[in-house]
């Protein structure tokens, strides 16, 4: 009972951990007006969330979709792409990738990973979230070259199932990227490792 709660919470966690980083990128990049945004205090933090309700629906169906998948273990990976609208090229890849500990019976991986604090965990969040706020420092400026959108992808398992308004994509790489790793964090149950690729 106890394995089921903690997955609970940890699921909760990067659900949380996502819509606030999917939020905050928007903000930082200026896909949306920074006037669509308003401020938020999370993690010890002031972040932004939009307040524009058609992008906040959008957003709650795909967290939705991903919570689901990952307290079933199906998910192991989110991508958040920015495309240039009249291009339609990716301009950035931000990649989230979930590490489920203890999955497919092993064992080892699950014995060899010590309890985490919620309180390091927070920590672990709050550097995390800085570092994507930074990026704007090394990122290419996005404001006077063109229109921009973005799109989620979702990697699962195969034998997930997926919702019909969720159709199969391709990876949307970038030839020839820069790619920026960032910190990591780790709940009792998952670990989530962060990077940005962009075009330079």
């Amino acid at each position: 009972m106890s394995r089921s709660i903690s997955l609970r919470g940890s699921t909760r966690t990067i659900t949380e951990f996502f819509e606030y980083s999917i939020n905050s990128i928007l903000y930082q990049r200026g896909v949306y007006p920074h006037d669509d945004f308003t401020s938020a205090k999370k993690y010890g933090l002031t972040l932004l969330k939009t307040s524009d309700e058609e992008l906040r629906a959008y957003i709650r169906v795909i967290l939705l979709q991903v919570h689901k998948w990952l307290i079933g273990r199906k998910c192991n990976k989110l991508v958040l792409c920015i495309v240039d609208k009249d291009e339609g090229e990716v301009v950035e890849r931000w990649a989230f990738d979930v590490h489920h500990y203890g999955k497919d019976g092993n064992t080892n991986d699950e014995q060899a990973h010590e309890p985490i604090d919620p309180s390091e965990t927070q920590n672990q969040i709050r550097a995390l979230i800085r570092q994507i706020t930074a990026s704007v420092t090394f990122l290419p400026d996005l404001a006077n070259e063109g229109n921009f959108t973005f799109n989620v992808l979702a990697y699962t398992d195969a034998d997930a199932k997926v919702p019909l308004e969720w159709s199969d994509s391709e990876s949307k790489t970038i030839k020839e990227a820069e790619t920026v790793q960032f910190k990591t964090f780790s709940t009792d149950d998952h670990k989530v490792t962060a990077q940005v690729s962009y075009k330079h």
